[in-house]
């Protein structure tokens, strides 16, 4: 069984999330709730999803970037993202730190804008202090595309999503993504699009 992702101009989507009381954590709804955001972005498929993707305001995401899902990538694409694979795991209540504010700019898209991609600046490296499914805390330090994810999944807890901190020149549908930007570097793409080249 899967869930609905809804899509923005969900009000959900726009508002502050809250924490998950101890008491919630260890409850069965929660635990099934987990079990549904786990199979729901399978499903879709991506790489992350926030309660509020399901309708549900709760500070809970779901995370995992699997090796399949970065076969299509060329090695090239995978270092310049540096990208490695994630295993699934569950962050509730999160805070996160920019460890490397250095901006790293590429495409992202977002489950709950369907179809649709824009370049989006985002720090280099990220720590994120949470807890885990059983309530036990957790620090996660990453680099990268999964501090990409780690960012782009904790901005739904707070009621912001990609489009916010795009570069709306860069918009674009996914299909248009595919048929004119893949393979690119995000240089090439600014170059593209008319945008001056980023520094930092």
């Amino acid at each position: 069984m899967v869930l609905k992702i809804v899509q923005t101009g969900e009000p959900v989507l726009r508002q502050k999330a809250r924490d998950l009381t101890p008491e919630e954590i260890a409850s069965p709804e929660v635990k099934r709730l987990i079990e549904l955001m786990r199979d729901t972005m399978r499903d879709a498929p991506g790489v992350g999803l926030a309660a509020p993707q399901v309708g549900v305001g709760l500070r809970l995401v779901v995370v995992e970037d699997r090796a399949e899902y970065q076969a299509g990538l060329s090695p090239a694409d995978l270092a310049s993202r540096e990208r490695v694979p994630v295993a699934f795991h569950v962050l509730i209540n999160p805070r996160l730190v920019v460890e490397d504010p250095t901006p790293v700019e590429f495409h992202e898209g977002c489950l709950s804008v369907a179809g649709f991609a824009a370049l989006v600046p985002r720090a280099r490296g990220v720590r994120v202090e949470a807890l885990d499914e059983h309530g036990e805390p957790v620090t996660v330090s990453a680099r990268g595309w999964y501090a990409r994810i780690l960012q782009h999944e904790l901005d739904h807890l707070d009621g912001t999503l990609y489009v916010d901190r795009m570069e709306t020149r860069s918009f674009t549908t996914a299909e248009n993504h595919r048929r004119f930007h893949a393979g690119r570097t995000t240089a090439e793409v600014r170059a593209a699009l008319g945008l001056p080249e980023r520094k930092g």
